[in-house]
């Protein structure tokens, strides 16, 4: 349901080569000039792909990918559109409870997911229920409370009472499932590019109507 951390080495492998070819060149000084140029591009490279991968649980940093376009989303006529993020996620901004969030779009998830911290900056008070909700994870099975988000907003998109589910086992993530895809008049992927459709897009919060997404 929810992906975990890598461990790809692609970094460290770069830094070990950037530290490698430094070293030779220290003993070819004509190599001096095309090693800075190098070096320079290695880190620039390091740095996409850093920010690739931690972005997505560190808001900070998921502000400066979204400052260096590393990420995008925007309303192109009556379509929502996502670029693929550097980690082969479809990450997406959403306006909830009055608060904004970088969500994860996981049509493998049956319900939208947000973590205890979300649902209490958000004031969504999750409901204990008589009888556990217990989930599949990427790791392992948790336990979680359930919620009702009264809006739930991603650029020309609103889905209002969304059911949710809440559980401090999903750490910092928060995902978009399949309840409010579902809603959609359609969704579809094309390259790069997650395209979200709604029944009724909207430029501005209007009057409450439940049901699909506007």
């Amino acid at each position: 349901m929810f992906p975990t951390p890598g461990s790809e080495p692609v970094p460290y492998l770069i830094a070990a080569l950037v530290v490698a070819v430094i070293l030779v060149a220290r003993r070819v000084p004509i190599l001096g000039g095309l090693v800075r140029v190098a070096t320079w591009g290695a880190l620039a490279l390091l740095l996409v792909v850093v920010l690739g991968e931690r972005a997505s649980f560190d808001p900070y940093l998921g502000r400066i990918a979204a400052f260096l376009k590393l990420e995008d989303q925007k309303v192109v006529g009556d379509t929502m559109r996502i670029r693929m993020s550097p980690d082969g996620h479809f990450w997406v901004r959403v306006t909830l409870g009055g608060i904004e969030r970088r969500m994860l779009v996981d049509s493998g998830a049956t319900v939208t997911a947000v973590s205890t911290a979300t649902a209490r900056a958000a004031g969504l008070t999750p409901d204990e229920g008589i009888v556990p909700v217990l989930l599949r994870t990427a790791n392992g099975t948790v336990q979680a409370q359930t919620g009702t988000v009264p809006e739930l907003r991603l650029g020309n998109i609103v889905a209002r009472d969304l059911p949710v589910v809440v559980s401090p086992a999903f750490g910092d993530i928060n995902v978009v499932g399949m309840n409010f895809l579902s809603r959609l008049k359609s969704w579809r992927v094309e390259g790069d590019t997650l395209i979200l459709v709604p029944h009724h897009p909207q430029d501005r919060p209007t009057g409450h109507t439940s049901g699909d997404a506007a």
